[in-house]
């Protein structure tokens, strides 16, 4: 049966290049005109191409289904591009070169879909869905690691030990697993807190914005204060991110000089390096990518990195700005999560999140959009060289979509953030455009009516792509979201399900928590 399998790996491996080894792809930002797309491959043109590259998938699936991996996984890793709608990825595609290029994590063998809705609301947030696909649970618009009895803004139903929610991470760690955190917002953010908090405002990241909605703070905990104070939070063995802010009073400034928010005379991280001295145990904090290129992850047992005030770059901007040596990717802070927690004879469970994917959709930056997303994608790369399929479970999804749109029908080489064709009236549109937020006049003004869109002012980064409804920010999506999987018993992840399945699954693969 072994040797049937890698035999079959092995055709579909050479009829794959056979068939897709373009060899060289457009370079991203300049297209080809369709001749010349004709004659540098003309392999496209031919029936057989096409039959080739179907056999070769079939050959592929049919090696998947004999290889079906049933083995207990010892590591899960769960990344999620947050926003990273179907959308975003097809779009990516086109960013890294052609339509016919592959995101890496759409080579993993098992992909299926999740439903994203909160319980009270059809479009969902990025804190109804960590408790989802962290928890197991469905809750309400705003909440994180609570349940549907919790309403947003609620002082004290949060405090309500039956209301609360258990995170995968808790799951892990009570099995014995080290477990930690990686993002490219506030660790404080929605996304990552939904790993190790419990709260009824996403926004209550410190005492001050808890006691500005007029609950007390000492009774109300903000969430800063659950990652240092309460029990996933303090055993959490990695915590990578940005938002030094929420850690710190405003009396103290950060180590670029910026006051922080808190109103308690706290200082966090100085408490969390505290805990760990008295505990015994090998503990560094770090602010800076220079700092993390010095740790030792053979002698570090807890890692605290916190890289910004509030958010970590866009990983374009980083290019842009030159800030590579002093702002880490999300491929960096990866690598250095895994090294530390591969140390565990047990295993380990990592959430990475790729954050700001969804915050350029906000502000309708889509091509910054589609670069994090590259960037995360080569985070996952990373994730599965460093870790083997044999024993390492990873999960690629999203905790919703956005509005973005790929529309018109442009030439399949024009650049996917550039111009799709004119309309009726004669005037170009844009290929990527989305149903609302703040570009709305960007395509349109009352005195001119559609505006005339250049090709020029869409190369630049900021420049906010056309809508259809004029709002402040953009809105998510309600589309189902893509879940791709790779690893022991990937298989669990074909099929449309509950966002909410998605932990349980991954619990079942490593038997942990409840669904052991």
């Amino acid at each position: 049966m072994a040797r049937k399998v890698i035999l079959l790996l092995f055709i579909a491996a050479w009829l794959s290049a056979s068939v897709s080894g373009h060899g060289d792809h457009p370079v991203p930002g300049r297209a080809l005109d369709g001749q010349t797309y004709a004659i540098k491959y003309p392999e496209e043109q031919q029936t057989q191409y096409w039959v080739d590259k179907a056999q070769a998938k079939i050959l592929s699936k049919l090696a998947e289904a004999q290889a079906t991996n049933t083995n207990k996984a010892k590591n899960v890793i769960l990344f999620l591009g947050d926003g990273m709608s179907v959308h975003t990825v097809t779009a990516t595609r086109n960013l890294l070169g052609d339509s016919a290029e592959q995101v890496y994590f759409e080579g993993f063998p098992y992909t299926g879909l999740s439903k994203t809705y909160c319980v009270n609301r059809q479009v969902a947030d990025s804190a109804c869905t960590a408790t989802a696909y962290l928890g197991g649970v469905k809750a309400n618009y705003g909440t994180i690691g609570v349940n549907a009895n919790v309403t947003r803004y609620s002082c004290d139903a949060a405090q309500y030990e039956g209301n609360q929610v258990l995170s995968i991470a808790q799951w892990a760690q009570a099995a014995g697993k080290d477990a930690g955190l990686v993002t490219t917002a506030r660790v404080t953010h929605a996304s990552p807190a939904g790993v190790y908090a419990h709260i009824a405002d996403r926004n209550w990241e410190n005492d001050w914005e808890v006691a500005n909605r007029g609950c007390d703070p000492e009774q109300t905990i903000d969430i800063a204060r659950q990652l240092v104070e309460q029990p996933v939070g303090q055993g959490l063995k990695v915590i990578l991110g940005g938002g030094r802010q929420m850690f710190i009073n405003d009396t103290f400034r950060d180590e670029e000089g910026i006051p922080g928010l808190r109103n308690d005379g706290r200082h966090l991280i100085n408490d969390w390096l505290e805990q760990k001295k008295e505990a015994n145990v090998s503990a560094n904090y770090v602010w800076s990518r220079k700092g993390l290129s010095l740790v030792d992850p053979e002698k570090t047992d807890y890692l605290l990195g916190l890289f910004a005030t509030s958010h970590l770059p866009y990983n374009g901007d980083r290019i842009r700005k030159r800030s590579q040596l002093a702002d880490p990717s999300l491929s960096e802070l990866t690598e250095a999560a895994i090294r530390v927690l591969s140390k565990s004879s047990e295993g380990f469970f990592l959430f990475v999140e790729g954050a700001r994917i969804d915050m350029a959709h906000h502000d309708t930056y889509a091509r910054r959009s589609l670069e994090d997303t590259a960037e995360f994608a080569n985070a996952v790369k990373i994730a599965r060289e460093l870790t083997s399929d044999e024993d390492t479970l990873i999960v690629v999804t999203a905790d919703h979509a956005h509005v973005m749109s790929i529309n018109g029908y442009p030439e399949r080489t024009q650049d996917i953030t550039g111009l799709a064709q004119n309309a009726d009236d004669g005037l170009p549109y844009t290929t990527l455009s989305y149903a609302n937020g703040p570009g709305y006049y960007n395509g349109y003004n009352r005195v001119e009516g559609r505006a005339k869109l250049k090709a020029k002012s869409l190369d630049d980064a900021d420049y906010q792509y056309p809508t259809l409804v004029p709002l402040d920010a953009e809105t998510h999506g309600g589309d189902d979201v893509a879940v791709y999987a790779s690893g022991p018993y990937a298989q669990y992840f074909s099929g449309t399900y509950e966002q909410s399945n998605i932990p349980a699954l991954m619990a079942r693969a490593a038997g942990i928590g409840p669904y052991a």
